[in-house]
């Protein structure tokens, strides 16, 4: 087989099925099969496939010019897309640097935090604190910041990790996490000369187990961050443009971080592309007389003005058409039909804005379930032992039942399984 696939045994894979075409959010095989996408193409197209306003968006920039540097030469697509994220972020984040895909704008963010501190005589502050489970992207400053998992097994010999404490376990409506600080500021006393910063997702931990986790959480760490010279970054390539019910996961805590990152829906599943946004207090520290003061950084696609062009119209889409709202209407339905599903298999079911996920006991209980999908027309993907899904914005009613159908046909199935 001459194309290698990501997270995938190649010996003896048995052939993928053949995507030809898309429209809204179902994916047309070339064997006459119309799937329902559960998890929007790695939760990136939010507004399903085909979508006619960004296909004339995309053409009509194609006419003009497809890519140009943004070293030393600029364009509109960037300048305005830029301005666009500063107005739609938490307030505070003034200043954003593009580049090619989520873990590169992860890998920015990291850079940014360690260069921030050289550049203020602290390079010894070059230390990470991260959440278990963590999952941030596959390059490798992100995988030194993700938990241990099946995605960096093969490279934790190597790698320089820093701290790692567990995220609140009670979900999102914890009131007291004070015991949960506690590990953070222990640490933080300890070790605040040698870290840099403190990177999380905003309430949910997507592909590190869909955890969620209180707002209360992250007005704690801000603080401790604040108290101890720490820098606060936030990985929203998952979570962000209302997957969590919000336009930001950070707005359900009213929390504004030293750095924000963006990808995946930041340009609907169309083009790969991200965006790191810094407040003016990291930014500042990168000015001087100095030219090795200013970031180091600098990939060959950053600011691609088809990405950005796209990114713009998504953007002017998810406003216009109410996706808030349509968000609600997902999460009421997947809420509804979960309820329908029980099973001693089951540890716990997570829900928060158009994000459903079911934890099992063991992996075992999930042999065979995404072909089972697949015989059913659904194109869902599990992660370990959670079956979840995170459907495009534009899903209808009846293909989200079906999808949630599927789900619960499965416990069924795995019921009888087991019973006998």
């Amino acid at each position: 087989m001459k194309l290698w696939y990501p997270y995938t045994q190649m010996k003896n894979l048995n052939p993928y099925p053949e995507v030809i075409k898309g429209k809204g959010a179902l994916l047309h095989l070339n064997d006459g099969r119309i799937l329902v996408d559960g998890v929007s193409s790695w939760w990136s197209s939010i507004h399903g496939y085909n979508n006619e306003e960004l296909n004339k968006t995309l053409v009509e920039q194609t006419q003009k010019i497809s890519h140009v540097m943004l070293g030393g030469l600029t364009h509109k697509p960037a300048k305005e897309l830029a301005e666009k994220l500063v107005e739609i972020t938490p307030k505070g984040l003034n200043h954003v640097f593009f580049s090619d895909s989520g873990s590169v704008g992860v890998e920015v963010a990291l850079k940014m935090s360690i260069q921030y501190w050289s550049n203020k005589n602290k390079s010894k502050k070059n230390k990470f604190i991260s959440l278990t489970n963590s999952y941030h992207g596959d390059t490798f400053k992100a995988m030194e910041v993700s938990d241990d998992s099946d995605f960096i097994q093969a490279f934790s010999g190597i790698l320089n990790k820093g701290y790692f404490i567990n995220a609140p376990i009670d979900g999102f409506l914890q009131k007291d996490i004070e015991n949960d600080c506690k590990v953070l500021e222990q640490i933080l006393i300890y070790n605040h000369k040698n870290i840099a910063a403190f990177i999380l997702e905003p309430i949910v931990q997507c592909a590190g187990g869909f955890k969620i986790y209180s707002p209360n959480f992250l007005k704690e760490v801000r603080k401790l961050c604040n108290q101890y010279d720490v820098l606060l970054i936030f990985d929203e390539v998952a979570t962000g443009f209302g997957r969590t019910g919000k336009l930001f996961a950070s707005e359900h805590s009213n929390v504004t971080p030293d750095i924000l990152i963006l990808g995946k829906a930041l340009t609907a599943g169309y083009l790969g592309h991200a965006a790191t946004l810094a407040t003016t207090k990291v930014f500042n520290c990168f000015l001087g007389k100095n030219y090795e003061n200013a970031f180091m950084h600098g990939p060959t696609f950053m600011g691609n003005p088809l990405a950005c062009s796209i990114a713009l119209k998504s953007i002017e889409i998810f406003e216009r058409e109410e996706y808030l709202k349509k968000i609600q209407q997902i999460e009421a339905i997947i809420t509804d039909e979960f309820s329908k599903i029980s099973s001693p298999f089951i540890i716990e079911k997570r829900i928060i804005g158009a994000i459903g996920a079911i934890e099992l006991y063991d992996k075992k209980y999930i042999d065979g379930f995404k072909e089972f999908a697949l015989q059913n027309n659904v194109w869902l993907r599990p992660i370990g032992n959670i079956i979840y899904l995170m459907p495009p914005y534009i899903i209808k009613k009846k293909e989200l039942k079906k999808i949630l159908k599927v789900i619960n046909n499965w416990f069924i199935l795995i019921h009888l399984k087991h019973d006998n």
